[in-house]
């Protein structure tokens, strides 16, 4: 199976509908010059709304507009990682606001040294923007990620795992949302041998054929399920999900 993670989220009802149409990561923008940032009083408030709430998913029913009733065998209850995502914090930033918030896991995103994913001890990891294969791999053996075995690491759960990092579309400035799709060829390569989140301009239409290609351990997306910027779509969000567990 392969886990979704729906980044940018600003509000709870967006991040309830992800939820319900069983998104297995939600991810929150800490980063202010993003048009997608969001307050940690806010995250806060939905982490715990929907902790509170147990949101329910429809399974493979995901995009179904029948009834709850109709569909009872396939509601089940789902509790996603909450992930909060970080450019060039400091340290104790990242850890006051993973507590405050109460979320799992700290995506770090700009230019923070391998110690930083150390000293967060199994609550962060990494994305990174390699321009090519070779990058990719200098860049692993400097964070020093742990190989897993192709057979294990689909078994795994989000519950008790998280990704090793993330692989992102290369731009030599842009820290994410750069338009390009990442190189697939090179995703697959380290998807091989990593637990990935997949990310690169990854749409509704085109991200069944991303997971055929590549195979990644998950698939994160923001703006290809946007209806403007920080808030979504959720015919989209829906659209996404579906087509991402329909091909895994």
């Amino acid at each position: 199976m392969t886990f979704v993670k729906i980044c940018g989220l600003t509000n709870l009802a967006d991040a309830r509908v992800a939820v319900e149409a069983g998104a297995d990561l939600l991810g929150f923008i800490f980063y202010k010059a993003s048009p997608r940032y969001v307050k940690m009083e806010t995250v806060r408030e939905i982490v715990t709304q929907l902790k509170e709430s147990g949101v329910r998913s429809q399974g493979s029913g995901v995009g179904s507009q029948e009834s709850g009733e109709r569909h009872s065998s396939l509601v089940t209850r789902h509790s996603p990682l909450f992930v909060g995502v970080f450019v060039n914090a400091a340290l104790e930033t990242v850890q006051r606001t993973l507590d405050f918030c109460g979320l799992d896991a700290a995506q770090l995103h700009g230019d923070e040294p391998p110690e930083f994913v150390a000293a967060l001890a199994g609550r962060a990891y990494k994305a990174l923007r390699p321009p090519s294969l070779a990058e990719a791999k200098r860049a692993i053996s400097q964070y020093q990620l742990t190989e897993i075995t192709p057979e294990s690491r689909f078994s795994l759960q989000p519950s008790t795992v998280i990704p090793e990092f993330l692989l992102d579309a290369y731009h030599p400035t842009l820290y994410g949302g750069t338009g390009h799709v990442t190189d697939w060829d090179m995703a697959a390569a380290v998807a091989r041998q990593y637990r990935i989140l997949l990310a690169g301009s990854l749409t509704p239409e085109n991200v069944a054929q991303a997971v055929r290609a590549v195979r990644p351990w998950g698939v994160d997306v923001s703006s290809g399920v946007e209806a403007e910027k920080g808030r979504k779509d959720w015919a989209k969000v829906r659209a996404f999900i579906e087509n991402v567990k329909n091909n895994s």
